[in-house]
């Protein structure tokens, strides 16, 4: 089955300020010792969300204010640190299904990207009038539009970006390269066989 097309993402906005976040502020290294991605939701951020004795600081994940919200507003620079898959992964499991940041780390860019999470780029001015916005009205709906490389919210909009390939991927519904391959094995069992490897 094909890959769905991911040119929008809709959904209510949470803003977790900051620059140079990594990943392991985004998924500590010791709740990587699974065996599967699930359950990883439940930990991300776990190091700010609560102090050592497990008690919630307030961060803005966790403000009843902006439960549900599945599209994060960040600074710049972010995804930085190690190249861990995990990191994404806790994130799409906690619910986050696209990111709006200043900048983005290269390989979690791509590793976003090949769960269908749309990683776009807006100004930090812009990226204020989103969070403004929310904080004024939590449930206001914000719309990236990954075809059209813009954001609406409310009765606003701002241009965003994204790389030519990140766009074709996503836009296509080939942003899984593993899905795709699977996809076609029939046609890559053909051209190994085709190449006389069929015995390899």
């Amino acid at each position: 089955m094909a890959l769905a097309k991911i040119t929008q993402v809709s959904g209510r906005g949470v803003y977790v300020p900051g620059s140079d976040i990594d990943t392991d502020r985004i998924i500590p290294a010791r709740f990587m010792k699974c065996v599967t991605f699930d359950g990883l939701g439940e930990f991300a951020f776990y190091d700010v969300r609560f102090d050592k004795d497990g008690k919630p600081t307030g961060h803005p994940l966790d403000d009843p204010r902006f439960k549900g919200a599945s599209i994060l507003l960040s600074g710049t620079n972010f995804g930085c640190g190690s190249s861990r898959e995990h990191a994404p992964q806790a994130l799409y499991r906690f619910g986050i299904r696209a990111v709006i940041a200043e900048s983005f780390a290269e390989i979690f860019f791509g590793n976003c990207t090949t769960l269908g999470i749309p990683c776009v780029v807006a100004s930090t001015a812009d990226i204020k009038k989103i969070a403004d916005v929310v904080a004024a009205d939590p449930k206001t709906e914000i719309k990236v539009d990954v075809a059209g490389r813009q954001v609406m919210f409310g009765d606003q909009s701002i241009p965003v970006t994204l790389p030519a390939t990140a766009h074709e991927a996503l836009t296509s519904g080939k942003w899984d390269p593993i899905a795709e391959l699977l996809e076609n094995k029939d046609a890559v069992h053909a051209r190994i066989s085709a190449l006389g490897f069929a015995n390899a």
